[in-house]
């Protein structure tokens, strides 16, 4: 006898207390049947999964499991539920619970209406907002008890209707109205609240623009990051000396040979290193950049060749890769090789020589393939006599030497660079670019630039920052490099009508005098004289405070010291 099947309902079965099946309705019984339904039974005591596919014959069902007196029952639901529904009833253990909370959730109260736009449900804090008692309207019109109600429209129309706003007993809601649909006949609609007033929305929407600012300036920011890693047109200048470097880059890119990049702090050795990598046949690998200065003596082996599992104290416990590894099939740049400790070279030396790294604590060789790219401030020619640099890792790495020019040497670069950083920084901060008079180009040209192309992006910055108008004059550039734009305002002090009593300075040794000048004998030392002049200046201006000494001269602290040790030794030791 095959079973009837009646819209969704196809049958059910009773259990006792026992978990047993003691009597089933409106399908063929069977041992398979009984087992079948005992099973789902168990698991909703066990797991509290009351959804379960069962197969009878070649029909497929959902059964819901509902406990009562002990035992309990199973409804068996028609076949005819989207494929979509079963499997999600079925395969969710708490498929129930999330049926319980989106008919009683308190926060999105909601309204079920029949294909007649009569109530078939109504959530409680529904109930309780309008007032009325436990079912109570259940079965009436929605139109009679939801003022403004669109429920039994959108029944006849068949469209959803999203974010409508409703007013419902003296308060505004913003509501959606959803039909349901068995196959192309509607069924019923479904009103649920969305937020309790468009001032919640309002909030939304300024969180949203508030988010998208801030995603476009990221944006923008990321494009300027893009445009400096672009390759050889990052590196801005008309001047010979510019032209000859990108002319050997070219020139140079297309080989796997080691480059050595000379240059003083701040000339853009790392924009040579970027257009090398970017004109290569590597540029689709990683280009790794490894600052040898800037890493701790105690870590620097270990995060250039890496380190295995427990290999030291800290370490993570599943090993990390080197930047040797990390550069496999790209570039590595090593900047200011020339700050490498001299015990960690020879390993460097045999990792160029074999292309085998070792990681630190382990004993297993590790192939790698890599181009180098190194960069020095330092004249490495100067240090192989002081022992601080191997001549054979000398030799491995410069094959191939780009001498990066100092500012000074490029004047002619300035209005260029200067215009270029105030339309970078206009960019990003979405301001009309101002624009430099002639009388700061000259003073800009006049400067000698310690702290070369980095130095001068950073007096272009503040210039933008603090600069009033259009227009950037001398006498802005002259306030911002003397640290006016940052020093506190003079503020009167207002009339007393007694002296204060007097209170004795704080000792402060003075600086040791500088000893008697001779005539400079190179370049070299014309130059090393003259910064020396300009960080004595500084630190005197300043009561040797080092980071605004070198916030004020535009160069790093880690250079300033490196300079106060070789060319101020006396003032060094007394600050």
């Amino acid at each position: 006898m095959s079973p009837p099947i009646h819209h969704s309902f196809f049958g059910a079965a009773i259990l006792d207390a026992d978990g047993r099946v003691r009597h089933v309705v409106g399908v063929a019984d069977g041992p398979e049947l009984r087992e079948t339904i005992e099973r789902l039974a168990r698991a909703a005591r066990t797991k509290g999964s009351r959804f379960a596919k069962i197969a009878i014959g070649d029909r497929e069902t959902s059964a819901l499991f509902v406990p009562f007196g002990g035992g309990g029952g199973v409804t068996l639901l028609g076949a005819d539920a989207p494929d979509g529904a079963l499997d999600f009833l079925a395969g969710v253990d708490f498929a129930y619970d999330i049926v319980a909370h989106l008919v009683s959730d308190p926060f999105e109260a909601m309204t079920v209406v029949d294909a007649e736009g009569r109530i078939a449900y109504i959530s409680p804090v529904h109930e309780r907002f309008f007032g009325l008692a436990r079912g109570d309207a259940v079965g009436k019109p929605v139109r009679e008890v939801i003022e403004n109600t669109r429920l039994h429209i959108v029944t006849r129309t068949g469209k959803a209707e999203i974010g409508s706003v409703q007013r419902m007993r003296g308060a505004e809601r913003v509501v959606t109205r959803v039909p349901i649909k068995r196959g192309d006949e509607i069924v019923g609609a479904i009103g649920r609240v969305m937020f309790k007033g468009p001032q919640q929305v309002e909030t939304l929407n300024q969180r949203i623009n508030k988010l998208e600012s801030e995603v476009a300036y990221y944006k923008r920011e990321a494009a300027a990051m893009r445009k400096k890693s672009y390759g050889i047109d990052s590196i801005v200048g008309t001047s010979r000396a510019i032209a000859h470097v990108r002319a050997q880059i070219v020139k140079v890119a297309p080989l796997e040979i080691p480059v050595l990049i000379e240059g003083e702090s701040g000339t853009g050795k790392e924009l040579v290193a970027h257009a090398l990598h970017k004109l290569g046949p590597r540029r689709d690998g990683p280009l790794v950049i490894v600052n040898a200065a800037a890493l701790p003596a105690t870590l620097i082996e270990a995060e250039l060749f890496g380190y295995e599992p427990g290999a030291f104290t800290g370490a993570d416990r599943r090993g990390r890769k080197g930047r040797f590894e990390v550069a496999d099939g790209g570039t590595i740049f090593l900047d200011e090789i020339g700050d490498m400790p001299i015990e960690l070279q020879a390993k460097l030396l045999r990792v160029l020589q074999d292309r085998l790294v070792e990681r630190v604590g382990g004993d297993k060789p590790r192939e790698t393939d890599f181009r180098l790219v190194s960069a020095t401030n330092r004249s490495l020619r100067d240090l192989i006599p002081e022992s601080k640099f191997r001549l054979d890792l000398y030799y491995r790495i410069s094959p191939i030497v780009i001498s990066m020019p100092p500012l000074r040497q490029r004047v002619e670069d300035i209005p260029i660079l200067a215009t270029d950083f105030l339309e970078d920084m206009a960019s990003r901060h979405r301001r009309p670019p101002p624009t430099l008079t002639q009388d700061a180009i000259a003073w800009l040209a006049e400067q000698p630039w310690p702290g070369n192309v980095r130095q001068l992006r950073n007096e272009i910055e503040r210039a933008f920052v603090f600069a009033d108008g259009d227009k950037i004059s001398s006498a802005d550039l002259r306030r911002m490099s003397l640290g006016e734009a940052a020093a506190e305002p003079h503020v009167p002090a207002a009339p007393i009508s007694e002296p204060p009593p007097f209170e004795p300075p704080p000792f402060e040794p003075p600086l040791p005098e500088p000893p008697p000048a001779l005539p400079p004998a190179n370049m070299k030392e014309l130059r090393d004289r003259a910064e020396a002049d300009m960080i004595r200046a500084a630190m005197s201006r300043l009561k040797g405070n080092k980071k605004r000494v070198a916030a004020d001269l535009g160069i790093s602290r880690s250079y300033l010291y490196k300079r106060l040790r070789e060319l101020l030794p006396e003032i060094d030791e007394s600050v």
